[in-house]
């Protein structure tokens, strides 16, 4: 759902059409195999003599954890999963034993997992009701941290874990659906906040010593706080926010006098920020326009550090060795996944780690993706990522789909996506829409959609079809519309309220019947609870009428158009019965409906054998229904 946080200098804009007289160009078409037998790197944290990285990957189809040594670059696989994804955290802080997570099938009830060196595993929190989430080291190195609901399925505790005989004792019991977001370094502070809608939120500062809780922001401000680190002096925390205006920027609080300080903003959402152990880099992420832009400041002289210089690709992560002499960053774009790099900050030599995109495929032959905007219905703008293929031209015009984000509150970026690049390969424009209350463009465009879904963000959408129509190599009588999560919520809305507007739909584990889906969200997620019904419609109260009226599944007599509904077994969010009642009702129509069920995904499939089988049939329902459906 909606994140709470996001990212200098626009980026803009607009590519509104491409020249009638361009030619398409020939290229080469690659398999759903190919594409998705590129190489998935997550992560890179540094081993205590800084000589490899703890990474993730799933070149063996499935996500493991992995070794990576920073002399050969060769992989060592430190764990061997077969059937559930595994995905590195950290080493310790003098040894090779590691800290990784796993769930069972995606269900999301995510454990920790002890690797010891000799490869013995140890599942640090059994409970099989119980999901944790580590939450960093001690400053002193002598401990770690992790929240965990095993008290109450409802509310998370914060635990401490002495490293050298793994005994753990709690520090802060969360009896007030407060949420745990950082520590001081001496263990006397803690940074909470509490939800009170999708867009605003309040924070609070909890001496651990005498058991007092002092709310630092303002009561009552529309705005939102998302702490980021305590100061090594323990005199500061420091915090992003969009108190002072439309984008969050960075933030500090003197722990003594409470009082808030201003520290770095852009044009933009601050995404993220946080200082190297020993406080000598500063590193801040922007949102900017979609691509996140990084910048790592040495806080001694206050110059940024210069990154290589990469064509056509952006550095969009970093993390800092313990020493402060080594960097780990992440280079991608929208038409290549991303590869770790190591910068040495002694020398400035850098050297490529990993090789991510399948050799198979040139890069020259994939599409990037480009920022455009439109005006919508009421004169609103609507910023987009939009993907227009090679063999598209005037001559040889091309089918196109909308592609709606997660969310609701999600943006589409300038990331790379094996499926949508796929897709482009073969021929169909994409244009991946953000749609009003998608986040990153200021929070009065963020709270634009609250109860108003199915509404003015179909209308977007529907906007958003009419301008591809506008494009000379656009086929307008062969758009359709695809997405996942709340996107095949509004994949589901367009072909209900708007049976005439789209010639088909991929429906990818959408949201049909907000009514139930709002009954069952997990017990873990009660702090959010009551900011999700702000935005959507409580489903106890009198607003269940708007809501059956927005919810696809009671208006699914109306749906005419193809359909195809991908859907994970173990889906927590957006539960299987969801998809299952769906077809079912649209079947009655003697509408075609293609539905591909995986019994060991959740939410989002991460298996390369299923994301193979599932997206290849999207291609062959999309082929049939929408590319050589007759005018």
């Amino acid at each position: 759902m909606k994140n709470q946080i996001l990212l200098l200098a626009f980026f803009i804009i607009v590519i509104a059409s491409c020249k009638e007289e361009e030619k398409s160009q020939d290229i080469d078409h690659y398999t759903i195999e190919q594409f998705f037998n590129n190489k998935s790197v997550i992560g890179g944290s540094f081993s205590p003599d800084e000589k490899s990285l703890l990474i993730t990957s799933n070149e063996t189809g499935i996500y493991n954890a992995y070794e990576l040594d920073l002399a050969t670059n060769e992989m060592t696989a430190m764990t061997k999963s077969k059937e559930n994804s595994v995905f590195g955290l950290s080493y310790f802080p003098n040894d090779k034993r590691i800290i990784y997570t796993s769930d069972q099938g995606g269900n999301e009830i995510s454990h920790l997992f002890l690797r010891d060196e000799d490869g013995t595993v140890s599942d640090l929190t059994p409970d099989s009701l119980t999901k944790a989430q580590f939450f960093g080291w001690a400053y002193d190195l002598k401990s770690f941290y992790y929240l965990s609901n095993q008290r109450d399925q409802r509310y998370f505790d914060l635990y401490e874990v002495d490293i050298q005989d793994m005994g753990q004792r709690l520090i802060y019991q969360n009896d007030d659906n407060l949420d745990v977001s950082g520590i001081s370094n001496d263990r006397s502070f803690l940074a909470l906040t509490k939800n009170i809608t999708t867009s605003r939120n309040e924070l609070f500062l909890y001496d651990l010593n005498d058991r007092a809780l002092t709310q630092l922001s303002k009561p009552g401000i529309n705005a939102t706080f998302s702490p980021q680190f305590f100061s090594n002096d323990n005199q500061y925390l420091y915090c992003l926010s969009d108190e002072l205006g439309e984008f969050a920027e960075l933030v500090r609080y003197n722990l003594t006098t409470e009082k808030e300080e201003p520290v770095f903003k852009t044009a933009w959402d601050i995404w993220y920020a946080y200082d190297s152990y020993l406080e000598k880099y500063r590193v801040i992420g922007i949102n900017e326009d979609g691509k996140t832009s990084v910048k790592v400041i040495d806080q001694q002289t206050g110059e940024e550090v210069a990154f290589p210089a990469f064509q056509n690709a952006e550095v969009n992560s970093v993390s800092i060795s313990r020493s402060e002499k080594l960097m780990r960053f992440a280079v991608g774009s929208s038409k290549s996944p991303s590869d770790l790099y190591l910068f040495n900050f002694e020398t400035g030599e850098h050297k490529q780690l990993t090789h991510s995109l399948n050799p198979e495929i040139k890069l020259e032959g994939l599409v990037d993706g480009e920022v455009v905007r439109f005006k919508s219905y009421d004169g609103v703008e609507i910023p987009s990522i939009f993907y227009k293929p090679h063999q598209a031209s005037a001559e040889n015009k091309v089918p196109a789909l909308l592609w709606v984000h997660g969310g609701p509150g999600g943006q589409s970026r300038q990331t790379y996506s094996p499926l949508i690049q796929y897709l482009v390969n073969h021929g169909y424009a994409i244009l991946a829409i953000n749609n009003r209350g998608s986040s990153g463009y200021g929070k009065t465009f963020f709270q634009m959609d609250d109860q108003k879904h199915g509404d003015a963000d179909l209308k977007d959408c529907i906007e958003g079809k009419n301008w591809l129509a506008t494009l000379p190599y656009i086929d307008p009588g062969k758009i359709g519309i695809s997405g996942g999560s709340y996107g095949g919520y509004m994949v589901m809305a367009a072909l209900a309220f708007a049976p005439e507007e789209f010639a088909v739909g991929v429906n990818i584990f959408g949201v049909t019947n907000w009514l139930r889906t709002l009954k069952s969200i997990p017990p873990y997620w009660e702090s959010f609870r009551e900011a999700l019904y702000t935005e959507m419609g409580d489903p106890n109260t009198a607003d269940s009428v708007r809501l059956f009226n927005i919810s696809p599944l009671f208006h699914a007599s109306n749906v005419t158009k193809p359909l195809m509904v991908l859907q994970g077994a173990n889906d927590p969010r957006v539960l299987q019965v969801e998809s299952d009642e769906m077809v079912e009702a649209v079947r009655k129509n003697n509408v075609p409906v293609e539905y591909v069920l995986f019994e060991d995904e959740g939410h989002g499939f991460v298996k390369k054998e299923n994301q193979i089988k599932g997206y290849g049939q999207v291609l062959t329902f999309l082929d049939q229904y929408l590319k050589e459906q007759v005018d």
